[in-house]
C-alpha cells in the first residue's frame, strides 16, 4: 500500500497476562485491567500514545462508551493533568467511528465511516498527517493486524490471568515481527510496551 503522508496507524490496548482485553463475564468484564489505569505507568503511556497522533479511529462501542466518560475528564479542573490531557486531544481529535449500525456521530468531530477497516485507513493514509491512532478498539485492532496495517502496537500487559475473555491476538493473523522501541515497569507489575512493525 503505498503511503504518500507517510502517516503511521498505531494501536493502544491494554491485555491481561494470558492475552485478554476483557474478561470471561463480557466486553464489560474489565476488573483485570481497570485497575492498573491509573498508576504512574499507566498514566505516562496514556501521554505518549496520543504525542504524535492527529486522528483517532474508534469502533462504535469504544466511540459510545467513551463520550460517557472523556469529555468531563477534559472538563475537570481537578483530574489528573495526564489524564486531562488525553480527554483534551480526543474530544478534540478528528475521530472516524466505524459502524454499521449508527447513522450520527456520537461525538463533535466525528464521523461515521460503514466500510472495512482497511479502506477507512488507506483513505485516512492518502491525506493529512500524523499519526491515525485506533483507540482501545479491539475489533478495528484485529481488522487491521489481519491486513498487516498497523506500524506500532502501544500495549499496556497487566499482571493477571482471567482464564477466559476476549483475546487480541487471534489464530489466523499472518505472522509479523516487531521491534521493542519502549518499555517500562511499574510498581505493580504492569508494564507499558512499545512495538514498532519491522517491515
Amino acid at each position: 500500500m503505498t503511503n504518500p503522508t507517510g502517516r503511521r496507524v498505531t494501536a493502544n490496548i491494554s491485555l491481561t497476562l494470558d492475552g485478554h482485553y476483557s474478561g470471561p463475564g463480557g466486553p464489560g468484564d474489565m476488573g483485570a485491567i481497570v485497575s492498573y489505569a491509573t498508576t504512574e505507568v499507566a498514566r505516562a503511556h496514556l501521554a505518549r500514545i496520543h504525542d504524535k497522533a492527529t486522528t483517532a479511529v474508534l469502533g462504535r462501542l469504544n466511540a459510545e462508551g467513551f463520550l460517557g466518560f472523556w469529555p468531563t475528564i477534559a472538563a475537570d479542573e481537578n483530574a489528573d493533568p495526564r489524564d486531562r490531557a488525553y480527554a483534551k486531544w480526543l474530544v478534540d481529535a478528528e475521530k472516524v467511528v466505524l459502524s454499521t449500525t449508527l447513522t450520527e456521530a456520537p461525538w463533535d468531530r466525528a464521523r461515521i465511516a460503514n466500510a472495512p477497516a482497511a479502506d477507512v485507513i488507506a483513505d485516512l493514509k492518502a491525506s493529512g498527517e500524523g499519526d491515525i491512532l485506533v483507540n482501545s478498539s479491539a475489533s478495528v485492532i484485529k481488522a487491521l493486524l489481519a491486513e498487516d496495517l498497523i506500524d506500532r502496537l502501544y500495549l499496556m500487559i497487566c499482571p493477571e490471568i482471567t482464564g477466559g475473555g476476549q483475546r487480541l491476538f487471534v489464530d489466523g493473523l499472518p505472522a509479523s515481527k516487531w521491534r521493542l522501541a519502549y518499555q517500562e515497569v511499574g510498581e505493580l507489575g504492569e508494564m507499558a510496551l512499545v512495538y514498532d512493525r519491522a517491515r
